[in-house]
């Protein structure tokens, strides 16, 4: 019987399931391997990132505004105080013995100063040794140390200012080169000493700062090495905490990788944050040794590198002026370390912790002094150039300011302020003022004074304060009756005067005496600013004939033609008087007014100039007979308290102004090389015990005095000729006649008649007083 095997079914391996640890260890493999692979991309787009913006453009820097350089030259007229002047604006010490830039030593007669040199648009200015010989307020010899004559030599400019960007941050960019071999040796030596050996961090520094965080129970101390400090300044943020100190590692091993240590030192040189100055935030060594020091970096000694680099730990902690001992005992750390570590010697760690901090009373002294003259740069920069041009791309502004005369002008005007509040007393509770200074033949703006408070940024009252001009309108009026044929002696009535408007309205315009003078000379009316005459005149002329000549005398702003006009109720700025004066100084030619003369971008290559422009709108006769009347006001009329301090060859030229119930008191005037328009006012409109002539003149007498003034010389044009006419009758007279003045006309329009003045002769003293002979001969 056969027999059958019964079908086997394959075996088959059987399934063992994971355990739940190897499941854990495999989620742990996969996430590890997944955050290896995202740690590697995030590291590529960090990479990036940091190469991308240490290799681009790593800071916005701001544009820095320079004074006019000094150009020195023998003839110059320049007095030893005016050089003083000028060289504490750059920060130069006055020292017995002159052995480096930046330095200048005095006797009566010389002054010897040590150039620090610029890098000028034009070429360069080399550092040198100057020795300057003075006489009489004039520079007559320059010649060099070894004695080789120097026929002319430039300063360095003064910073004045900069335009920041949005961070506010500012800086002076400097390269490793620059910096004084002390101040590396300083900063490795207090903040990273194993700088030139570690790859961007330092273990044992680490270590050291977890073991203090962990005894203090909080996050006190990072251990950062240089580069991990410029990872934080540059990249980061200055938080305290574990994430942001864990982003630095990489990041700064990531940094040494690509860039030299040299690199990242002169990054760090240029990016650290050491101080503040209100809103405005100090990085960067180079511009800490001017805002602390008032020196370029390069003249840095010993004891001053090391309180910088004592800075980097805490800028407002060791903030050498509000904490002065904290920050002395922090700069003498940095030096005793400097000499354990034999990079200074014994006699030279003595010799400095025995130094002074010698940190200057003002910060950065001149930059930011003048915020007036800063905000006309701003104005006139901003018709040009984009805000982000200008406070991130580093130009250098080169402006007209003469920090000489800027000087004069702020003392002169804060000292009469001070001089009429003590006059008055309670009468004069908060005076305001401000100044205008001008070369009256280029129409340069050389100095601004925006208010009392002359370092003030805020109202500028220069630019912005409009106020009635009072009688300085006047020159407008007289100068339009000159054009529609009035002669200086045409006779104007000064007798009261009612004026009916359209819409009922009654004008009744009064002279300051409240007296009237009847029938007067053209030339005499405004002498003494009569009111009456030149509202009848006005309006016999037209006023829409006034206000084009306003217009062409440089007026922009609209202006409404009512009768008051005549009188300076129209509102105009310091800056918008001396416009119009501008043109009556330069021989009628309008010139705009400049602040700028070129701007370059940071490596000095010229991005745009502003030259000399001019365009005669006023004829050349018809300014000049204007010009006589107004050297007529200053020789005896309301201005003639001029020549009481002045001396009497300067010819000066000009006209006050007093607006309505005596609310502004203005001075408009010009020398041969010197206009100045001076405010007087109460910013709340209030009446003061001033006119034109007890205010503003004096503040502008006061700037005038301490200057070097040339004479205004008024050249007669052809079609001018001089007759002496009889002040009396207004007919020809003879030189030596009682009343004869020598007085300008256009051609053909003198009278015919003469006087008969036989037996009437002037005697010597008053033919010698006859000024306008001297003048216009």
């Amino acid at each position: 019987m056969a027999t059958t095997k019964k079908p086997t079914r394959s075996r088959k391996a059987k399934k063992t399931t994971p355990t739940f640890k190897q499941k854990l260890l495999t989620l742990s493999y996969k996430l590890f391997f997944a955050m290896i692979v995202l740690f590697g991309i995030a590291l590529v787009f960090v990479d990036i990132h940091i190469r991308q913006q240490f290799e681009g453009k790593r800071w916005a820097v701001p544009a820095k505004v320079f004074a006019r350089p000094l150009e020195l030259y023998a003839g110059l007229p320049l007095s030893i105080d005016d050089l003083k002047i000028e060289l504490r604006g750059l920060g130069y010490q006055f020292v017995s013995k002159v052995t480096q830039p930046g330095q200048a030593e005095f006797s009566t007669t010389k002054a010897i100063i040590y150039s620090r040199g610029f890098n000028f648009p034009d070429g360069n200015e080399h550092a040198q040794q100057l020795v300057l010989d003075f006489f009489n307020d004039q520079l007559t010899n320059i010649s060099t140390y070894q004695g080789n004559q120097i026929p002319v030599v430039r300063l360095e400019p003064i910073l004045v200012g900069g335009i920041y960007p949005l961070n506010n941050e500012d800086r002076d960019l400097i390269q490793l080169q620059e910096a004084p071999q002390g101040l590396l040796d300083a900063l490795i030596a207090i903040e990273d000493r194993d700088y030139y050996e570690h790859i961007g961090i330092s273990p044992k520094g680490i270590a050291r700062a977890m073991w203090i965080n962990i005894k203090a129970g909080s996050f006190v101390q990072g251990g950062s090495t240089l580069t991990q400090q410029l990872i934080k300044n540059f990249y980061l943020n200055s938080d305290r905490n574990l994430a942001r100190k864990l982003m630095e590692i990489p990041m700064a091993m990531l940094l040494e990788l690509h860039y030299s240590k040299d690199e990242i030192l002169e990054a760090y040189l240029n990016e650290i944050y050491v101080g503040q100055e209100g809103a405005r935030a100090i990085h960067g060594f180079g511009l800490a040794s001017n805002y602390y020091f008032a020196q370029p970096i390069q003249e840095l000694k010993l004891h001053q590198v090391a309180l910088l680099a004592g800075l980097v730990k805490g800028p407002s902690y060791y903030d050498p002026r509000r904490h002065p001992e904290r920050s002395k005992r922090r700069r003498d750390l940095v030096l005793k370390v400097l000499n354990e570590q034999n990079s200074i010697t014994d006699s030279q760690y003595k010799q400095a912790v025995a130094m002074p901090l010698g940190i200057v009373k003002r910060a950065s002294l001149l930059k930011g002094a003048y915020p007036a003259y800063l905000d006309l740069v701003k104005r006139q920069l901003r018709e040009t150039y984009r805000d982000q041009d200008l406070n991130s791309e580093g130009l250098r502004v080169f402006t007209s300011l003469n920090p000489i005369a800027q000087n004069k002008a702020e003392a002169a005007l804060v000292n009469t302020i001070s001089k009429l509040e003590k006059r008055h007393g309670s009468k004069i509770k908060q005076l305001q003022g401000s100044m205008v200074v001008t070369e009256p033949q280029t129409g340069e703006v050389i100095a601004i004074v925006g208010g009392r408070q002359t370092r003030y940024q805020g109202f500028n009252r220069a630019l912005d304060a409009i106020r009635p001009i009072g009688s300085l309108v006047k020159p407008a009026v007289y100068l339009t009756a000159i054009e529609q044929g009035y002669t200086l002696i045409s006779k104007v009535d000064d007798s009261p005067y009612t004026l009916t408007m359209k819409d009922g309205q009654v004008w009744s315009p009064e002279n300051f005496n409240h007296q009237s003078h009847g029938m007067v000379p053209l030339h005499q009316a405004i002498a003494h600013s009569y009111n009456l005459a030149t509202a009848r005149l006005g309006m016999a002329l037209g006023l829409d004939k006034v206000i084009n000549t306003l217009q062409r005398l440089g007026v922009t702003r609209p202006m409404d033609a009512f009768p008051s006009l005549l009188l300076g109720a129209q509102g105009l700025s310091p800056m918008e008087v001396a416009t119009m004066y501008q043109t009556i100084a330069a021989n009628g030619f309008q010139m705009p007014l400049r602040s700028i003369r070129m701007v370059t971008d940071n490596a000095g290559q010229e991005l745009s100039s502003y030259p000399f422009q001019l365009k005669q709108t006023i004829s050349s006769n018809s300014i000049h007979l204007l010009q006589y009347m107004m050297q007529e006001t200053a020789r005896s009329g309301t201005a003639r308290s001029i020549y009481q301090h002045l001396p009497a060859n300067i010819n000066a030229a000009g006209k006050t102004g007093t607006s309505d119930q005596q609310r502004d008191s203005w001075f408009a005037g010009f020398t041969g090389n010197r206009l100045a328009i001076v405010w007087l006012g109460q910013d709340d409109n209030a009446s003061l015990p001033l006119t034109g002539s007890s205010g503003a003149l004096q503040a502008w007498i006061d700037y005038m005095a301490t200057e070097t003034l040339e004479p205004f010389v008024a050249a007669s044009p052809e079609g001018i000729e001089y007759l002496w006419i009889d002040q009396q009758s207004g007919q020809l007279s003879v030189e030596h006649c009682t009343g004869a003045q020598q007085i300008p006309f256009l051609l053909g329009t003198g009278p015919t008649l003469a006087v008969d003045c036989v037996g009437q002769y002037n005697d010597p003293v008053s033919q010698s007083i006859n000024w306008v002979k001297q003048l216009f001969r």
